[in-house]
């Protein structure tokens, strides 16, 4: 592919843009910097809060609307909000009963803020790194679950998580999405909303083509991306059915898979 193929570049974060130790490394910061001054816009849509993006903006001069809670609020580089959906309450107190039932520690992402009952929990200290930001502890989660933007479900079993993600899913079909976006997080967000409607949203407010995008990924919550877009590319990380929806697999996230197929697939 050329430069005149791709408009846009749209790439999911954790397990794609980052490494495993959540930093950006010198070749990825590099390749965006190669795509802005090819004329190629570049953002991300992503299962992080706002918050959590933040890092990301100074360092790639990300300019355009980014995608938050895999899409279900649309900020912009400042992190003021342009759209936002939330999870309805009836669901979300429906979600965060099963995933108890199921013995997993839950997060809920409400009011701009990271709220959990346990701050020694599974994965917290990795969240803390990820977002940059302390953990809002309650005593209890129900009185959150009316303005819910992400519920997560988390757990050390990643093999009793996929089977939550299948049967949760199930039970929660056409009122949330439900998705692993890594292998100890099940998040659960606003239904009718997923990233490849970021991909959508994105194409109508700049008048692309969906063919002149390309989306880049690692976990089933990118599969949705990678259907709306022109070009669609795993990463070498990421699970086999996420491979075999994409159009072109790359090396891993900790290899600078990213970097490289900017290079061979948009700027060759």
């Amino acid at each position: 592919m050329s430069d005149r193929d791709i408009d846009l570049v749209i790439s999911d974060v954790d397990g794609t843009l980052v490494g495993t130790d959540k930093s950006l490394s010198p070749g990825t910061i590099a390749a965006v910097a190669r795509l802005h001054a090819a004329g190629i816009g570049f953002t991300v849509a992503s299962a992080r809060p706002p918050v959590g993006l933040r890092g990301l903006v100074a360092t790639l001069a990300l300019r355009l609307p980014m995608g938050a809670f895999n899409g279900a609020t649309v900020v912009g580089p400042d992190l003021s909000v342009i759209e936002e959906r939330l999870i309805p309450e009836a669901t979300a107190r429906e979600a965060v009963d099963r995933m108890l039932a199921a013995k997993l520690d839950v997060w809920v992402f409400a009011d701009g803020l990271w709220s959990l009952r346990d701050p020694a929990g599974p994965y917290t200290d990795l969240e803390r790194r990820t977002l940059d930001a302390e953990p809002n502890v309650v005593p209890e989660l129900a009185s959150l679950l009316g303005r819910a933007s992400k519920l997560v479900g988390v757990s050390r079993d990643h093999a009793h998580l996929a089977a939550c993600e299948a049967e949760i899913g199930r039970t929660l079909e056409g009122r949330a999405v439900v998705h692993r976006s890594q292998a100890y997080y099940l998040d659960v967000t606003p239904p009718g909303v997923d990233k490849g409607g970021f991909v959508d949203w994105m194409a109508d407010r700049l008048g692309l083509a969906r063919s002149r995008i390309a989306t880049f990924g690692d976990a089933g919550n990118d599969a949705a991306m990678f259907a709306r877009a022109g070009l669609s590319v795993a990463m070498g990380n990421a699970e086999e059915r996420v491979k075999a929806a994409a159009t072109a697999v790359t090396d891993g996230n900790d290899a600078d898979g990213f970097a490289k197929a900017v290079d061979r697939l948009i700027l060759a």
